[in-house]
């Protein structure tokens, strides 16, 4: 059998959940309190945030990891560091705020000019345009700057003057005038058509966070290893690779733009990201032409090829900056010391393939890392929400969200060698006090059927309670109801991530990362065929346009097939684009012709990133398909791997291979899908039930085509199949038949915050479902519903049709066990005895209700309701079934 699933049947499985633990300067007692809290919640590492500290790297803060780590020792715990004193990661504990000009983030800025007409003499004075434009914060800047507005430098520095010609495409379109400033003034005539006038500056006035370290420049991304890595390995060397696993990055940005901002395209940003070493690959690669092209990585009215190519370099050299730089000097160091380094970007509606406050790629910005991180905060990702939009200040690209985000993780983790198969999620931040174990529950499988095997769950807050500070916190000094149910997940979480490690994902599809088509033109984003894909069931990964030039790395092979890091595609998708690198239409070219199935989507590109353009003759042998199409396109190539029928575009699934064949099933719909499922695999087969530890039968008949399962899968839930022979006892899955009767009559309720249980008050009888949210709407914590049955019959069975949220049955005191997903089945026949028994149900809440009398001024500023909406205890029915 399975020797994974033998270990988690003796309850003997690996960790692989490290929640943030903040950190404010707590008292011993407490810290020492909530290691044993989360230990306790079936957590064996924690990941300690020091952005709320007040001493990071200093004397207090080295007293509480001393603390931390003598627990984590004694406990046999890992610990995670996050790797900063402020969000995001490259404010390097202030190491910059007094350093040397060199070591500072820098822009490049351009004010372009009309001239005169054709034929005219111009003259322009320079005089006004020695400096940058003021700098002009937008709302959330002038917001958290209002008392400390960003430093102002004094270095700005005109760099060069260009003139070009409107609608132009060549060399013979554009005159640099930088080396003929005379006295101030620049002077020139006009040749035929309409001209501008470019001026580009040189800056350190741009972007918010002027005091962090520069992402593109090598020197100044050791002075982050320097003032937060290095003292701490000089502090805790012994424990370099034992009890210290490594760190974590946040977020960690480019800078150039505004805070946050997001929808815009390079080309669209105020200001580029610049450092020496930037310039000096492009005034290489551009020879004489360097000042001529600069300008045209804004610039909208020329060629576009032209255009393309400068876009392309620049990115090019301003993401590989920062993949040498600060992804992997930061991850070689820490290989070097023992430790792993992880963590994640801002991926948010697009961002991951731009700068500003990602890093521009998401695949060279997390090279050095050795996991595939994201994240997955307030309110990113939610239940049925691919067409949600958001909110005024926060817009939502919920195709996004729901086809990307967690496969861009899953992808790398497969296609990197670095990261030998590690994904990890940061999860559950930010969702408000309304988010409980339900909707956590649907988080959880949401990302563990696209492949995520780590989770960062955020986060336990020991400061006094209520913390306003990004809830839900999970144990909240014990004022959380759902501590124990949100145990009870992260065991849950723990065993499927120990299913859906060490082995590989199965998918058929490729598609090609956006990312260079985004810098050099239109582009259609990787979540739409994504989403026409997951909604066949047919799986996918994307690859980044690196795999084809840098074949060596990847492990990458091309032929009839497409395997990159031992990973076989039987497809590659290009999402409609305007360009593409050279050396990915090449491989395209080269697999076409081989007979390797290539689709483009809606059109075929019109050049190459590098400048050049293409006919449709290039793309001989390719196929050209309409979105809407694409599925169908796939069809005739027998892409698919496994049918549903009927079939469900709410239906997802994992294919995931180590020692057997794993198939993870998730209904990410609102009502429950009963159909078959075939599969190729044919042998035996049992399902894992990941919440009770235990192995079911499977209702499966062996087919021409492979294993045909006959499934009934309800929101909430999830369904793993494993082929393979077993070797313990196979029990049958609870269910009741259609002879259940309801006992909704008669049942004693009565209440208790969490911090005071079990002392229940109010006691009152209640006839089912219960109206306790509006009896009581600011009330939360645990409803205790009681009532005596006759029993008869030697099988009892209970369900509960609903309830807000977590339950825990009790029969004649014995615990039942915990459940949070709907229908809650319970089989009560080990625990009951013939004659009168006595039924106990405990419903925790979420603390939203009681949370509402603190009023959330962000939400109010922004005109969102922040009523409760949550419900309270049993909100169903109460089913008994007796034989």
């Amino acid at each position: 059998m399975n020797k994974k699933i033998e270990r988690l049947l003796e309850n003997k499985g690996e960790n692989y959940i490290f929640p943030f633990f903040w950190q404010h300067g707590e008292s011993e007692e407490v810290l020492r309190k909530y290691m044993e809290v989360i230990e306790e919640s079936g957590i064996h590492a924690v990941c300690v945030e020091s952005r709320p500290h007040p001493d990071f790297a200093g004397e207090q803060w080295w007293h509480d990891m001393d603390i931390i780590l003598d627990e984590a020792r004694k406990r046999e715990m890992k610990v995670w560091i996050l790797d900063d004193s402020h969000f995001p990661s490259g404010y390097a504990n202030g190491a910059l705020t007094d350093a040397e000009n060199e070591y500072r983030r820098q822009s490049i800025t351009v004010q372009t000019l009309n001239c005169a007409k054709s034929g005219e003499r111009m003259e322009l004075s320079l005089e006004q345009y020695q400096k940058v434009k003021p700098w002009e914060p937008n709302r959330m800047e002038s917001f958290i700057f209002k008392d400390t507005p960003p430093r102002t430098f004094e270095d700005d520095q005109l760099i060069s003057v260009t003139a070009f010609r409107c609608g132009g495409s060549g060399k013979e379109d554009m005159l640099d005038l930088s080396e003929q400033i005379q006295n101030g003034k620049v002077s020139f005539t006009v040749s035929e058509g309409i001209w501008k006038l470019a001026i580009c500056h040189l800056t350190r006035n741009r972007g918010p966070h002027r005091d962090y370290i520069n992402m593109m420049d090598k020197q100044s991304c050791k002075r982050f290893l320097d003032a937060v890595y290095e003292p701490h390995y000089q502090h805790y060397a012994d424990d370099f690779g034992k009890t210290i696993a490594g760190f974590f990055s946040d977020e960690p940005e480019i800078g150039n733009g505004h805070l946050y901002d997001v929808g815009f395209k390079i080309s669209q940003m105020d200001d580029q990201a610049w450092s020496t070493e930037v310039e000096a690959e492009l005034k290489e690669k551009w020879g004489e032409q360097y000042n001529c092209y600069l300008p045209l990585i804004w610039e909208q009215d020329f060629g576009a090829e032209l255009c393309a190519k400068v876009r392309y370099d620049y990115m090019n050299a301003v993401t590989r900056a920062v993949e040498r730089n600060f992804s992997c000097q930061i991850g070689d160091w820490c290989r070097a010391h023992g430790v792993k380094y992880i963590g994640h970007l801002i991926e948010d509606n697009n961002q991951h393939t731009r700068t500003g406050s990602s890093l521009g790629h998401y695949f060279r910005g997390l090279a050095g890392q050795d996991m595939a991180g994201i994240d997955d905060i307030g309110g990113q990702v939610l239940p049925q929400g691919e067409e949600l939009p958001g909110n005024p200040i926060r817009p939502r690209d919920g195709h996004f969200y729901h086809f990307a985000l967690g496969k861009l993780a899953a992808s790398q983790a497969a296609i990197d060698p670095v990261k030998q198969g590690k994904s990890m999620c940061e999860i559950f931040g930010n969702y408000g006090w309304s988010e409980g174990v339900k909707l956590e529950k649907y988080l959880i499988d949401h990302f563990l059927v696209r492949g995520i095997n780590h989770f960062v769950p955020h986060a336990f807050s020991p400061k006094e309670f209520p913390d306003p500070d990004c809830p839900p916190h999970f144990y909240a000094h014990g004022n959380n109801p759902q501590y124990r149910h949100f145990g009870e997940l992260m065991r849950y979480t723990n065993r499927v991530c120990n299913l859906i490690s060490d082995g590989k994902h199965i998918a058929q599809a490729a598609i090609l990362y956006h990312a260079e088509a985004d810098w050099c033109g239109e582009c259609m984003p990787i979540q739409e065929p994504g989403m026409k894909l997951a909604e066949h069931q047919i799986d996918y990964d994307f690859l980044p346009a690196d795999v084809f030039s840098e074949e060596e790395r990847y492990r990458t092979r091309l032929s009839d097939t497409l395997q990159v890091n031992g990973m076989e595609y039987r497809c590659l998708i290009i999402p409609e684009c305007q360009f593409i690198p050279k050396a990915t239409a090449e491989a395209v070219k080269m697999m076409a012709a081989e007979g390797f199935p290539v689709f483009f989507v809606n059109r075929y590109p019109e050049g190459l990133c590098e400048g050049e353009a293409l006919s449709e003759a290039f793309w001989e042998g390719c196929r050209c398909t309409a979105l809407e199409k694409l599925v169908e396109s796939l069809e005739t190539e027998r892409i698919r791997e496994i049918s549903a029928a009927p079939e469900d575009g709410n239906l997802r699934y994992l294919h995931y291979k180590n020692e057997n064949d794993l198939y993870m099933f998730v209904n990410e719909g609102s009502t429950s899908y009963t159909g078959t499922i075939t599969v190729p695999q044919k042998g035996w087969c049992y399902a894992y039930n990941a919440w009770n530890n235990c192995l079911e039968i499977v209702c499966a008949e062996e087919t021409f085509e492979g294993t045909r399962l006959h499934v009934t899968l309800e929101p909430l839930k999830s369904l793993l199949i494993l082929f393979d022979t077993p070797d313990r006892e196979l029990v049958m899955p609870i269910t009741l038949s259609s002879g259940k009767k309801a006992i909704n009559e008669g049942w004693k309720r009565s209440i208790c915050r969490s911090i005071d249980y079990p002392a229940f008050t109010q006691e009152k009888t209640v006839h089912l479902p219960d109206s306790l949210a509006e009896e009581l709407p600011l009330f939360s914590g645990f409803v205790r519903y009681e009532k005596e049955i006759v029993c008869t019959g030697d099988r009892v069975l209970l369900e509960i049709s609903d309830a807000a949220e977590g339950v825990e049955v009790f029969a004649n005191g014995v615990s039942a066990g915990i459940q949070i997903a709907p229908h809650c089945r319970y089989d009560l026949t080990d625990l009951i005895k013939k004659g009168k028994n006595q039924i106990r149900i405990e419903v925790a809440t979420t603390l939203e209700r009681e949370m509402s009398t603190i009023p959330n001024p962000m939400m109010t500023a922004i005109g969102i309701d922040t009523k409760p909406t949550a419900g309270s205890g049993i909100t169903g029915e109460v089913y008994l079934e007796m034989g």
